[in-house]
C-alpha cells in the first residue's frame, strides 16, 4: 500500500515515514553499489540518514548555493559570483582561491565546503532514472513534497517508441527535481538516464535500459537528456544536469559467480563501435549531455574508469564532451581493491584523473590524491582541470549566481509536483507502452458492459512498489491493476501465489473463480526479488509454479483467458502463445505509479494498444548454451553461437524486436523511394579503377548525400488508434554486417479508416554504412533491402 506520512515526533513535527524507508532503500542501494562496504556499515548509514533527516528534512526549506550577496556582502567583489563574466573566467578565478586540500574536497560527490568564500557542501549524487528518485543522498522526500510522479520504468517508456514523448518525461521530471531544489529536498544533478544496450535477456538491470537496439537507444538518450537539461533562452545553462550511464560495454551484474566488480568485459572494435557506443555518442553529440559515468567494469583488461582512451581520447575528445565525467560509486575504490589494477591507492587515485576522471562517487579520491600529488604521479594542474569541468556545470546550473528565487525557475515549488497533468503523462505512458503480444479473435478488447464478473488472478495483480521498478521515487500515488480493472467491472481476486517466486500455487482457489466468472486476467512475471541491480536471472522461465497456475486456470476458465507479464524482461512463454485457451498475453513492463490504470484502459477497448517490443524474447535452450559473459554480438557458425539481438541473432524467438499487435490493422505503401545511389567519388580514386565492396566516409562524398522515403500508412480498421512505422535495412553481407538494423521510427496517429503520409530522409553514410572489423564506419556498396513492415524494397549503392 502507498506510504503515508504518520506522526511519530511531537505534536510539533510531521515526520515523513516515506523517509524511513527512503533511508533503507539508500543504505540497501549503498551496499549494492559498493562492495567493501559492510552491511553494519550500511545499517549505521540508515540511522545516521534517519537522525540526520529529522532535522533536515523537516527543518530545511531552502536550496543550497553559493555566492549568496545578500547573507554576506563582501562576496559580490568575487569573479567567480559575477554573473557578467563567462564561466571560463568564472571557473578560473574560483580555481585560483583554493588550496590543494581545498580543491580534492570538490573531486567527490559530497563536495567540500568553503565557507570563507560563501561555498556550501553540495551533494552531487541524485537519481531520475524514470521520475525523481530517493535514491542517493542528494534527495529526500517529507512531508513538504511526500511523492513525485512516478513514470514507468525506461524499458516500457521505450517501447512507445515516441520520441516526443522521451523528452516530455524529461521535462517533467526536471521540472519537479527542480521544484524539490527550490525548498531543499533535492540536487541539481542526475545521474541518469542508462543507455546501456539490454545484449543479455537475463540482466537484472536490462529494465532500466531503452532495450536493445542501438538507434531506439540514443533516440531515448539524446531525447529524455534534452528534456531534462534544456533551459529556456539559454543554450548553454542547465535546468537540471543529466549524466549518460554506464560506460561502457556494462550489462553483467552478478551471474554465476561472475560479477561487475571483476568483470573484464572482452569486446571487439566492430561490436564496441556499432553497438554499445553509439547511444554514449548520441547522448554526448545529440544530447548535449553535462555527464558521463564510467562503469565498474573493465573493457579489454582496463578498467573504464582509468582508460585514458576511453575517457579523455573519445567522450571528451572525439566527442566533446562539454561536462564533467563521474565513476560509477566506488568504482575507483574496485580497480584498486577488486581487480588490483594498481600496486598502491596513490597510483589509482592519479590514474583515474589522468584518464579524465572528474568527479569520484564515492571518497577514494578525497582520501589518496594529495598522497599522489606529493609522491609526484599527478600534478595539481590536472586536479584543477578536473574540478573546473565540475564547476563549470554547476554554473550552468546557475550554483553560483545567488539566491534561486531570484532565478528563472525561482517560482517552482510544492504546487508544482505531482500535479494531475504530470500524473496523466505517467498514465499514458503506460498505455502506449503496453504491448499485446497475442489476441485471438473475441478476446481483447473486454466489453465493459457484457463482462458482469471477472476473476483477476496472480501475484503481480495486486501489487504497488513492484509497478515502479527500481531507482525509484515515493510516487504521488498508486493505482494497482486490481484497482483499475476494479473501476470499470465487479472483479474476484486471488493473488494464486504468495508473491512472485511462486513456491506453493494455490492452484485450486484460482480455477474456482475463474470457472465462474466472465473472463480471467492473470497478472504474472517478476519484481526486484527476480531481476535487479546485482541480481542477474539464471532462467528465462516464469518464476516458481507460476506456469502450472496460468495452465491449470487457463484450462478451468469459462470465458477469455488474458496473460498479462509484468517484467523488465522477457520470458519464455511459449507455453502460453501455444496454448489457444489463452486467449491474449499483454507485457506491461513496470508500468509506473498509474500501471494498473493503464492496463484496464488498454484490456477494455479504452485505449488501442500500441507499444512494440524494444528487445527480443528468447526460449530457454538460448541461455541454456549461451554464457552471459560472451560479448560477441555476432554468430560464430563454427561454434554455433547465435549471436544476440535482433540484429545478429540466428536462431528461433518466443518474440521479436517490434513485435507487436493493436486492435486494428494498418497497411502499408511505399510511394517514393530510389532504387539507385551513386556515390561520387574525386578523380583517382581507387575504387574508380577498383571493384571496392566499401567506402571510408570522407566529408568530400559524403556531403548532401542522401534521400526521401515516403510511404502511405493507413489504418483499415474502425477504431482509431497509434501505429509505429520502422524503417528496416539489410545492408550487402560485407564486413560482418547485421542480418537487418533499424534505420528510423515514426509514430503516427491514425483514426479509423483513414491514412497519412510518412517521410524519412535517409542520410546514406550515416545510415547505409557498417562498421568493418577495426571499428571503423564504411559505406556499403551493393544492394540494400528497405523493410517496412512486410514491404521490401531493393536499393544499388555504387560508385
Amino acid at each position: 500500500m502507498p506510504k503515508k506520512d504518520i506522526p511519530v515526533l511531537s505534536k510539533h513535527h510531521n515526520f515523513s515515514f516515506s523517509f524511513v524507508s527512503n533511508s533503507m532503500a539508500m543504505a540497501t542501494t549503498i551496499a549494492n553499489r559498493a562492495p567493501k562496504v559492510s552491511v553494519l556499515l550500511c545499517f549505521s548509514i540508515y540511522f545516521a540518514l534517519l537522525s540526520f533527516s529529522c532535522s533536515r528534512v523537516l527543518g530545511q526549506s531552502s536550496p543550497v548555493f553559493a555566492c549568496d550577496v545578500k547573507s554576506n556582502s563582501s562576496l559580490a567583489s568575487l569573479g567567480f559570483c559575477n554573473t557578467s563574466l563567462g564561466i571560463d573566467s568564472r571557473v578560473g578565478d574560483l580555481v585560483k582561491r583554493l588550496t590543494l586540500q581545498e580543491k580534492i574536497g570538490f573531486l567527490v560527490n559530497k563536495a567540500g565546503s568553503v565557507s570563507r568564500l560563501g561555498i556550501p557542501q553540495y551533494e552531487w549524487w541524485s537519481e531520475a532514472l524514470h521520475g525523481v528518485s530517493y535514491v542517493g543522498p542528494g534527495t529526500h522526500f517529507s512531508n513538504v513534497v511526500p511523492g513525485a510522479t512516478s513514470f514507468p520504468q525506461v524499458i516500457l517508456t521505450a517501447a512507445t517508441f515516441n520520441t516526443s514523448l522521451f523528452e516530455a518525461i524529461g521535462r517533467v521530471v526536471s521540472t519537479e527535481a527542480r521544484a524539490m531544489y527550490n525548498v531543499g529536498l533535492a540536487g541539481l544533478t542526475y545521474w541518469s538516464p542508462n543507455i546501456n544496450i539490454f545484449r543479455d535477456p537475463r540482466w537484472g538491470r536490462g529494465q532500466e535500459t531503452p532495450g536493445e537496439d542501438p538507434l531506439l537507444s540514443s533516440k531515448y538518450g539524446s531525447g529524455y537528456v534534452r528534456g531534462l537539461q534544456q533551459r529556456d533562452g539559454d543554450p548553454n545553462g542547465l535546468k537540471v544536469a543529466a549524466c549518460c550511464k554506464h560506460y561502457t560495454a556494462y550489462d553483467v551484474d552478478n551471474w554465476k559467480g561472475t560479477d561487475r566488480y571483476h568483470f573484464n568485459a572482452v569486446v571487439t572494435k566492430q561490436d564496441l563501435d556499432d553497438t554499445f557506443q553509439p547511444p554514449f555518442k548520441s547522448c554526448v553529440i545529440d544530447g548535449n549531455v553535462a555527464s558521463v559515468m564510467c562503469s565498474y567494469n573493465q573493457v579489454n583488461g582496463k578498467p573504464t574508469c582509468a582508460d585514458p582512451d576511453l575517457l579523455s581520447g573519445v567522450i571528451r575528445g572525439e566527442w566533446k564532451l562539454n561536462g564533467y565525467i563521474v565513476s560509477d560509486c566506488d568504482s575507483v575504490e574496485v580497480f584498486y581493491n577488486s581487480q588490483h589494477y594498481t600496486k598502491t591507492p596513490e597510483e589509482a587515485a592519479a590514474k583515474a584523473i589522468l584518464a579524465g576522471l572528474d568527479l569520484n562517487c564515492g571518497s577514494f579520491l578525497g582520501q589518496h590524491t594529495e598522497a599522489a600529488v606529493k609522491g609526484g604521479l599527478v600534478d595539481e594542474a590536472a586536479i584543477d582541470k578536473a574540478i573546473s569541468n565540475n564547476f563549470a556545470t554547476l554554473m550552468r546550473l546557475g550554483f553560483f549566481d545567488g539566491d534561486p528565487s531570484k532565478q528563472l525557475y525561482g517560482n517552482l515549488g510544492p504546487k508544482d509536483v505531482c500535479t494531475e497533468e504530470n500524473q496523466e503523462l505517467a498514465r499514458e505512458t503506460a498505455r502506449q507502452g503496453i504491448v499485446l503480444l497475442k489476441n485471438s479473435p473475441g478476446s481483447l478488447p473486454l466489453s465493459p458492459t457484457a463482462i458482469k464478473s471477472l476473476a483477476v488472478i496472480g501475484p503481480n495483480a495486486n501489487v504497488t512498489k513492484t509497478m515502479i521498478g527500481n531507482y525509484e521515487g515515493t510516487p504521488c500515488k498508486y493505482t494497482t491493476p486490481l484497482q483499475g480493472l476494479t473501476a470499470s467491472v465487479a472483479t474476484t481476486y486471488r493473488p494464486g501465489c504468495s508473491n512472485v517466486a511462486c513456491s506453493t500455487a494455490q492452484v485450486d482457489d484460482a480455477k474456482k473463480i475463474a470457472a465462474s466468472a466472465d473472463a480471467t486476467v492473470l497478472i504474472m512475471g517478476a519484481d526486484q526479488s527476480i531481476e535487479a541491480e546485482s541480481r542477474d536471472r539464471i532462467d528465462l522461465n516464469l518464476p516458481g509454479q507460476q506456469t502450472l497456475l496460468v495452465t491449470e486456470v487457463a484450462k478451468a476458465s469459462k470465458g477469455p483467458v488474458i496473460l498479462v507479464i509484468m517484467s523488465g524482461g522477457g520470458f519464455d512463454i511459449s507455453f502460453a502463445k501455444t496454448d489457444d485457451k489463452i486467449t491474449s498475453i499483454l507485457w506491461v513492463g513496470y508500468p509506473g505509479e498509474a500501471g494498473g490504470a493503464a492496463i484496464a484502459d488498454v484490456i477494455f477497448g479504452y485505449y488501442n494498444p500500441s507499444g512494440r517490443l524494444p528487445m527480443t524474447w528468447y526460449p530457454q535452450a538460448y541461455v541454456d548454451k549461451v554464457p552471459m559473459t560472451n560479448m560477441n554480438m555476432r554468430p560464430d557458425p563454427a561454434t554455433g553461437y547465435p549471436g544476440r539481438t535482433y540484429r545478429f541473432y540466428t536462431g528461433e524467438t518466443v518474440y521479436s524486436f517490434g513485435d507487436g499487435l493493436s486492435y486494428s490493422s494498418f497497411n502499408h505503401h511505399l510511394a517514393q523511394a530510389p532504387k539507385l545511389i551513386s556515390v561520387p567519388l574525386e578523380e583517382g580514386h581507387i575504387c574508380r579503377s577498383t571493384r571496392c565492396k566499401s567506402l571510408d566516409i570522407a566529408e568530400q562524398h559524403c556531403q548532401n548525400l542522401g534521400f526521401d522515403i515516403h510511404l502511405r500508412v493507413k489504418n483499415m480498421g474502425s477504431i482509431s488508434g497509434s501505429h509505429t512505422v520502422f524503417l528496416f535495412t539489410t545492408p550487402p553481407s560485407i564486413h560482418s554486417s547485421p542480418k537487418k538494423h533499424l534505420l528510423g521510427f515514426e509514430k503516427v496517429f491514425l483514426t479509423g479508416q483513414t491514412e497519412t503520409l510518412v517521410k524519412f530522409k535517409v542520410d546514406v553514410c550515416k545510415d547505409l554504412s557498417v562498421v568493418d572489423e577495426l571499428g571503423t564506419r564504411k559505406v556499403a556498396l551493393g544492394q540494400h533491402v528497405l523493410h517496412v513492415g512486410s514491404l521490401k524494397h531493393s536499393l544499388n549503392v555504387r560508385v
